[in-house]
């Protein structure tokens, strides 16, 4: 019924396009990989870097619900990104939130070139709105050489780009579950400069019990041009507040999976205890490039942020404050132009620094008790890079290397007597080495070694409530990779695919105890074995008297084979078993068709092949099959004004399904279940005056 219902509603869309009056709104047709990625600082088509790396453009953005990013990072092989409830996310790339319970680890996060992880390794990337994203680009593996530390990815966030316009945009979505999400922006700008200030609301009923969640973004950009160099500066506040309702387990699940997590023993329930996210956060940072010549420029980024977090939670209270401040700096020198042969340079340092206060109490009813932890943590982590490509005839050769430093200090004033943590992890040199051979102007083929290593994080070593753990290593192994990119048959086909084999030793993996609580062990080595494949096709002239170019279907698919090689505890063998919270297969399809009368349908396909739950690979969360689609309408009127109404639906086939489930928790509490069917309608609303 449900696919009937879909299928009929795209039959409804493509046959209005047949007999409606074409509109202005047609876009011309891009070539592919032209557009510009700005990964390790190459500046280049797609085509033409040599690493496994996802775009997404806001065309890719807007397929969804104009309310997340998670479904559009989902469509890129190897990422998956996951949401225990409204406003709770988990970010995946190649098994990176294997030691990530909640909130992004192990992944390094620039906002316009600023650093956004703070320097204990985290990042709070759900404290951004939607509009906060105008372009991703995820680096998956090791990112090494010019991005330091770290063994799970990089991703590089655009927010905004010169623009000669002076805009308004209104926009407002709402959907099941009480979602409201409305936005509302003023921009300015001129050849010289660009001015932006945004401001997005978002709130919801949750579809579980105890899942409501609100959320406040005020965001200001800026870009000015002097000379012949740019200054930009970025502001954002965000103020969120999300419910969490604890995980279920299986027997609980099946009964009532809308459930919060309940009363068990001794132990409370999520309503209990007020269980929450209160999290205020302020950012502020500046980029300056200059160039000194033809050849030598310079980019240097400064910033400072603050975090004020409060979260009771079954087991305790924490209220943590955290401030830190940074800064990075990159000189390139870049021979010019004169073929066969280009030389570029790049050399440069990126500084952080932290001051945490992490507070835990008793939980009395959702408020702070008795104190039972009390830690001023300072945190510094800096590492140098440097980076040497050089382009002759069709080749590409890149070699690049960090040396990296990270320094812990913790002061547990509350123990009698003072508890002192201290950990260093200097000199780790994180190497890079790539070759990209371009066949033809349309295909080329890469290959690539790195090394990753990445050092705990405080919320690892020090998890909140519980004992300091100053046992735990740095994890650290060593990637290669191979992979193709190209098009063929007039453009039309395209293809980006890569194989890798990576090596981790001392993986850090994380366990949770009886109370929810989080704590991490080391667990010897792994074996990581993928293949990722994208595939569109842009369809041909027998569409395109009434469609544009831009329509296409594309499938993305995940092949993983990820176990652990050597890893025992205790009296338990892990060795050979599937890593937790890994699918070895996933596959999404989509179909895009956008009409030249402004109408449009994006359909998408998803399947997720059952997941490991434990190290013991005794519980596994179900495999599962998603259809969402979303419908619009996009018109001018005048020179002026655009409006766009959309409508969609996720989930169509109304699916039970576990979605950011708590890998290797006591008792068997790994589920939350996911949104049922579910529907989202909006508008937008924009004024655009173009300048002379």
């Amino acid at each position: 019924m449900l696919i009937r219902f879909a299928f009929a509603l795209m039959a409804l869309v493509f046959s209005t396009t047949l007999i409606a009056q074409k509109t202005e709104d047609s876009i011309k047709a891009q070539k592919p990989f032209e557009v510009i990625v700005r990964a390790y600082e190459q500046n280049r088509r797609l085509l033409e870097v040599p690493v496994s790396i996802g775009v997404l453009t806001q065309k890719d953005l807007s397929r969804f619900n104009n309310v997340s990013i998670l479904s559009a990072l989902n469509t890129i092989p190897g990422v998956k990104m996951e949401e225990r409830s409204p406003g709770s996310y988990r970010l995946n790339i190649r098994g990176s939130s294997l030691r990530s319970p909640f909130g992004v680890r192990n992944v390094k996060i620039y906002y316009n070139g600023i650093p956004i992880t703070d320097p204990g390794g985290n990042t709070y990337l759900n404290q951004f709105g939607f509009y906060n994203f105008q372009s991703i680009e995820v680096i998956k593996g090791p990112g090494s050489s010019l991005y330091g530390a770290g063994t799970g990815g990089v991703l590089l966030i655009e927010s905004a780009d010169f623009n000669k316009e002076d805009q308004v945009r209104i926009d407002h979505t709402v959907g099941s579950y009480g979602l409201q999400h409305t936005y509302v922006a003023a921009a300015t700008g001129n050849e010289n400069g660009y001015y932006k200030v945004s401001y997005q609301h978002l709130q919801s009923d949750g579809y579980r019990d105890h899942t409501a969640m609100d959320k406040d973004v005020l965001a200001f950009d800026a870009g000015l041009k002097l000379n012949n160099n740019v200054l930009s500066a970025h502001l954002l506040y965000g103020d969120l507040y999300y419910q969490t309702p604890g995980a279920l387990t299986l027997a609980e699940y099946n009964v009532n999976a809308r459930a919060s997590r309940p009363r068990a023993g001794a132990a409370p329930g999520s309503n209990e205890t007020k269980a929450a996210i209160y999290l205020k956060s302020f950012f502020m940072g500046a980029d300056y490039k200059q160039y000194f010549s033809d050849k030598w420029q310079n980019t240097t980024t400064l910033y400072g942020a603050f975090s004020g977090l409060k979260n009771p939670a079954i087991r305790n209270y924490g209220r943590n404050s955290e401030p830190h401040f940074g800064g990075r700096t990159i000189f390139q020198y870049k021979t010019i132009e004169q073929a066969p042969s280009q030389l570029t340079w790049h050399i440069g340092a990126e500084v952080q620094r932290a001051f945490n206060t992490v507070q835990v109490f008793r939980n009395k009813s959702g408020n702070p008790d008795s104190l039972l932890t009390n830690d001023e943590v300072n945190i510094t982590r800096s590492f140098a890079f440097t980076q040497l490509s050089w382009q002759i005839n069709n080749w590409l050769f890149t070699a690049g290397v960090s040396i990296n430093d990270s320094k812990i200090n913790l002061l547990r004033t509350s123990n009698v007597p003072v508890t002192t943590l201290e950990r260093k992890f200097k000199n780790q040199l994180a190497p890079r080495l790539a070759v990209l051979y371009k066949i033809d102007e349309n295909i080329s083929v890469y290959g690539s070694i790195a090394k990753g290593f990445s050092p705990p994080t405080i919320s690892e070593l020090s998890p909140s409530g519980s004992a300091i753990n100053n046992g735990l290593n740095a994890e650290a192994g060593n990637n290669l990779e191979v992979g193709t990119k190209g098009s063929a048959i007039q453009n039309r086909l395209i293809w980006d695919v890569s194989a890798f084999y990576y090596r981790l030793g001392n993986s850090i993996v994380q366990r949770r105890d009886a109370l929810g609580g989080d704590f991490y062990i080391n667990a010897g080595s792994t074996r990581q074995k993928g293949v990722e494949t994208f595939v569109s096709y842009r369809l041909g002239k027998f569409v395109e008297k009434e469609f544009n170019t831009h329509s296409k279907v594309w499938i993305s698919h995940t092949w993983y084979q990820f176990n652990y090689k050597d890893f025992k505890q205790l009296s338990a063998d892990f060795s050979g078993n599937r890593l937790p919270s890994v699918a070895p297969t996933s596959f999404t399809a989509g179909l895009d068709v956008y009409s030249k009368t402004g109408l449009y349908a994006n359909v998408t396909y998803q399947y997720t092949d059952p997941i490991a739950l434990n190290d013991g690979n005794t519980a596994f969360a179900s495999s599962y099959n998603l259809l969402g689609i979303r419908t619009g309408y996009k018109a001018r009127f005048g020179k002026a004004y655009r409006i766009e109404f959309f409508a969609g639906a996720d989930n169509l086939f109304n699916v039970k399904y576990s979605l950011g489930n708590d890998i290797n928790a006591f008792g068997g509490r790994y589920y939350n279940v996911a949104a049922g069917r579910n529907y989202f309608a909006g508008v937008s609303l924009q004024m655009i005056k173009k300048k002379q």
